[in-house]
């Protein structure tokens, strides 16, 4: 995978003066391409996962002009208290398709595998050096009525700096979403629609 190579780079062009700026550009650009190449990868796991066509999601109207949103994320050495509602990042879940998340060495991130558990279980992430972690997101929770159920996620932190590289990934604006079915090569007869029908357009902003 490319990502190693480009966090390498970025790391040896942020020590020369003045460089920088060329850094961060080309670190953007190379982090936008291994972004798309890997979201439509894990793309064609989902298809076949939910019975449908490798490339279901590779067609123009869906991941042909992916939305995509990269952030850098810095949290400070503090440390959490969950018993007092301080955390580093609160319980959240992401709104679209995929979140690609590269950390660093420090541990922080947490996960909630049965959100609808009481009560609710959380466990660390361990990072990985060179590895992507995988957060599903709500639109494809609702557009596969709950098959596959969005991250629930949180920041804990143990007193160390921690840095992280997030990227958003969502479908074309122009793809109309049915949020009350699912595709219908895997919809369950037995599973009744959960959500009603809208588009990424009514969606997005809801959630914002």
């Amino acid at each position: 995978m490319k990502f190693g190579k480009v966090m390498e780079h970025m790391e040896h062009e942020v020590m020369v003066e003045g460089s920088y700026e060329r850094s961060w550009k080309i670190m953007e650009y190379e982090m936008e391409e291994v972004e798309d190449e890997v979201a439509k990868a894990i793309s064609r796991i989902i298809a076949l996962a939910l019975n449908l066509e490798v490339d279901f999601f590779d067609r123009q109207e869906m991941l042909g002009k992916p939305i995509a949103n990269l952030r850098l994320l810095h949290y400070e050495g503090r440390v959490s208290d969950p018993m007092k509602g301080i955390y580093g990042a609160g319980a959240h879940s992401d709104f679209g398709l995929i979140t690609l998340l590269a950390t660093d060495d420090v541990f922080g991130l947490q996960i909630c595998k049965d959100k609808d558990a009481k009560p609710q279980k959380w466990e660390f992430v361990a990072p990985l050096k060179g590895a992507f972690i995988v957060n599903l997101g709500d639109m494809l929770e609702r557009w596969s009525n709950c098959i596959f159920r969005s991250t629930l996620h949180r920041v804990v932190g143990n007193g160390q700096e921690r840095y992280s590289v997030r990227l958003h990934t969502l479908w074309s604006l122009v793809t109309i979403v049915f949020l009350n079915a699912c595709p219908p090569a895997s919809r369950k007869r037995t599973l009744p629609s959960k959500y009603q029908l809208n588009t990424d357009k009514l969606f997005i902003p809801a959630l914002i």
